[in-house]
C-alpha cells in the first residue's frame, strides 16, 4: 500500500507519504495527490482484492472444486449485467439501486451455473467450467445488446468500466459500502469456518457430522453473491483474483478456514494493490484496466490448474 501511494506518474518520497497519511504534512501538491487521489484508490483495491479472494475461497469449498472463482462461475458477469441494466434502463432507484441489481444478477448467474453443473446428479470440473463459460458469454451478449440498443453516450464509459474492471473511479464516498460488505461477510464466514471445513470431507461425511449441506450452501451462496455484487458495483468485473489467491493462501496456512480466510483476504488485498500499481505505471501516462492485467496473469494459471485437475480426475 505504501508503494501504491508513493509510485505513479508523480513519485512521492516514502517519508513524505507517511507524513501525509499521519496528517503531519502541510497542504500542497503531494498532499492532494496522495490523500485525494491515491489513498482512496489503494484502499478500494485492498477492499476489493480481499473480498474477491474470500469469495473465491468459499466457493471452492462449497463446490469442492479448485477452479471455482466468482469470475469463472459467472457471478461477476451477472453482477455487471445487473448493474448495467439498472444504469441504462433506470429500473432501480436510489443509492442502493445498482448494488441491488448487481446482487440479483450475480445470484441468478450462480444458480444457473450450479444447476447446469449438477445436471445428471454429479458435478465434474469440465461441466462446471463449461457452465460458467456459457453463462459468461450469454451475459456478455446481454450487456453488449444493452450497450448497442439502449445506452446513451454518457453510459458508454461506465459500461466499459464494468466490463474490463478497474479502480480509476475510486472516491472516498465509494468506500463505506464495500468496506462494510467485506467486514460483515468475512466475519460471518470466519464464524462458519467449521461447517466449511466439514464440506471438505464430502457430502455424505458432512451430513453424518450434522451439517444440513443444502441449506448451508444456499445461505453461503447468497452471502457470496451479495459481497460480489457490492464489489463489482465499485470496481467492475475483475477476474482470477478469487482463483489464484486462495491456492497461494492454502500453501501458507493449510486448508482450515479459520486461518485460511483472513490470510486469503490479506493476500488478495496485497495482490490487487500491486496489480493496480502495475496498471498505472507500466504504460504511463496511459492507464491499463486492472482487470486486463489480472486476466493476463490468471489465464495461464487457470490453464495449468485445469490441466492438473483434469489429469487428477482421469487418474481417479
Amino acid at each position: 500500500m505504501l508503494g501504491g501511494l508513493a509510485l505513479g506518474a508523480v513519485r512521492v518520497p516514502a517519508d513524505e507519504v507517511l507524513r501525509i497519511v499521519t496528517g503531519e504534512a502541510p497542504p500542497g501538491p503531494f498532499t492532494t495527490i496522495v490523500r485525494d487521489v491515491r489513498l482512496p484508490r489503494v484502499l478500494l483495491g485492498a477492499i476489493v482484492g480481499a473480498g474477491l479472494a474470500v469469495v473465491g475461497t468459499v466457493l471452492q469449498a462449497l463446490v469442492r472444486n479448485p477452479l471455482a472463482d466468482p469470475f469463472l462461475l459467472g457471478i461477476s458477469s451477472g453482477a455487471s449485467t445487473g448493474a448495467v441494466l439498472v444504469l441504462v434502463l433506470g429500473v432501480g432507484a436510489g443509492a442502493l439501486g445498482m448494488p441491488a441489481g448487481a446482487f440479483v444478477g450475480s445470484l441468478g448467474a450462480l444458480l444457473v451455473v450450479w444447476a447446469m453443473a449438477r445436471r445428471g446428479g454429479s458435478m465434474t470440473t469440465g461441466r462446471l467450467v463449461l457452465a460458467g463459460v456459457a453463462v459468461q458469454y450469454i451475459l456478455s451478449a446481454v450487456t453488449s445488446l444493452v450497450l448497442v440498443t439502449a445506452a446513451r453516450a454518457e453510459h458508454m464509459r461506465e459500461i466499459l468500466f464494468w466490463t474490463l474492471g478497474g479502480l480509476g473511479q475510486a472516491r472516498w464516498d465509494s468506500l463505506p459500502l464495500p468496506a462494510a460488505a467485506l467486514l460483515a461477510g468475512l466475519t460471518v464466514l470466519v464464524l462458519l469456518a467449521r461447517p466449511l471445513d466439514l464440506l471438505l470431507v464430502g457430502e455424505e461425511g458432512a451430513t453424518v457430522l450434522g451439517l444440513h449441506t443444502g441449506r448451508f450452501r444456499t445461505g453461503v451462496f447468497v452471502l457470496a453473491s451479495l459481497v460480489t455484487a457490492v464489489l463489482v458495483t465499485v470496481s467492475g468485473a475483475i477476474g482470477f483474483v478469487g482463483l489464484m489467491v486462495p491456492h497461494a493462501a492454502r500453501m501458507a496456512v493449510g486448508a482450515g478456514h479459520r486461518a485460511l480466510l483472513p490470510v486469503a483476504a490479506l493476500a488478495g488485498a496485497a495482490f490487487l494493490v500491486l496489480a493496480d500499481l502495475a496498471a498505472r505505471t507500466v504504460a504511463a501516462p496511459q492507464e491499463i484496466p486492472v482487470g486486463v492485467l489480472t486476466a493476463l496473469t490468471g489465464g495461464p494459471f487457470f490453464l495449468w490448474l485445469l490441466r492438473r485437475t483434469t489429469k487428477a480426475e482421469g487418474t481417479a
